[in-house]
């Protein structure tokens, strides 16, 4: 056992070496070369060639490096939606009428990416929305180290329990921001930040979600027949119920307007089915 956690405490520390070393060169790449580190391009963006990689034995093997360059379509897009906001449009009104317009969203516009977002209908969510207004890589800079991972204890009592891997985001001053521009800006950067300081000051914030007081038993076990959604668990005059949000959310689309069932009507179902699944014969 003594050596076991020897050897298990000289590996995480060599591992949390490597760790450092990469993301301090992913930090310099990203600073003074503003060097594209892979991933998903940006709702507006597309990929594009830019050369050989540097590196010999990757450049062997085929590998390319990459670079932003603005989507045709999805751009003027991208600029609609912070010219709007600024303008003072709502993120709930902005999905709502990009959705009534047939315009798709960033999911439906790239299915080959999102083969598992198949029940918004190409509608706008608010969620994308506001992750594009808040997507500082418009600004033409390659922003990198916005979020991070940290191991977390499963259990603060059970130490032996080990460790599962959480992803954070970090405060905006450690941003990893490039010296220079990487790729063409969408949006100005003064526009960027008016956005975030609209975000900041709270005045169109949405109002605070109310605790939870009620034990929901189905709770993320029904799903919308419509949509394949889950419902959403509330309280309506007291009586627990599950409904879908769908059309509230994406308003744009084809969706019957309320969805309800009460918990009450259903429990009395569940448990006569469990009493035969756990009866004698069984």
């Amino acid at each position: 056992d003594l050596i076991m956690n020897l050897y298990g405490g000289m590996g995480k520390g060599e591992r949390n070496r490597i760790k450092t070393r990469v993301r301090t060169a992913m930090n310099a790449q990203v600073s003074l070369d503003g060097k594209y580190q892979g991933g998903r391009p940006p709702y507006g963006y597309q990929l594009a060639d830019a050369g050989a990689h540097p590196n010999p034995a990757k450049a062997a093997d085929g590998r390319r490096l990459h670079v932003l360059e603005p989507h045709p379509t999805n751009m003027l897009v991208v600029k609609r939606i912070f010219a709007d906001f600024l303008n003072g449009a709502g993120i709930k009104a902005i999905a709502s009428t990009l959705t009534a317009e047939g315009i798709l969203s960033p999911s439906a516009s790239d299915p080959d990416r999102n083969r598992h977002r198949t029940s918004s209908h190409g509608a706008w969510g608010q969620s994308a929305v506001r992750a594009i207004l808040k997507n500082p890589r418009y600004t033409g800079y390659e922003v990198w180290a916005r979020q991070r991972k940290d191991e977390v204890l499963l259990d603060i009592d059970d130490v032996a329990a080990g460790h599962i891997t959480k992803q954070r985001w970090n405060a905006s001053e450690d941003w990893q921001w490039s010296r220079d521009l990487a790729h063409e800006a969408l949006v100005a950067r003064n526009d960027w930040q008016a956005a975030q300081d609209i975000f900041g000051a709270g005045t169109r914030r949405s109002a605070p979600k109310r605790q939870r007081t009620h034990d929901y038993l189905l709770k993320g076990m029904i799903t919308c027949n419509a949509c394949g959604r889950k419902l959403v668990a509330n309280t309506v005059h007291g009586r627990l119920q599950y409904r879908c949000r769908m059309k509230d959310e994406y308003p744009g689309i084809d969706h019957p307007k309320s969805l309800s069932v009460r918990e009450d009507q259903l429990l009395p179902t569940i448990d006569r089915w469990l009493g035969q699944l756990f009866d004698a014969d069984h």
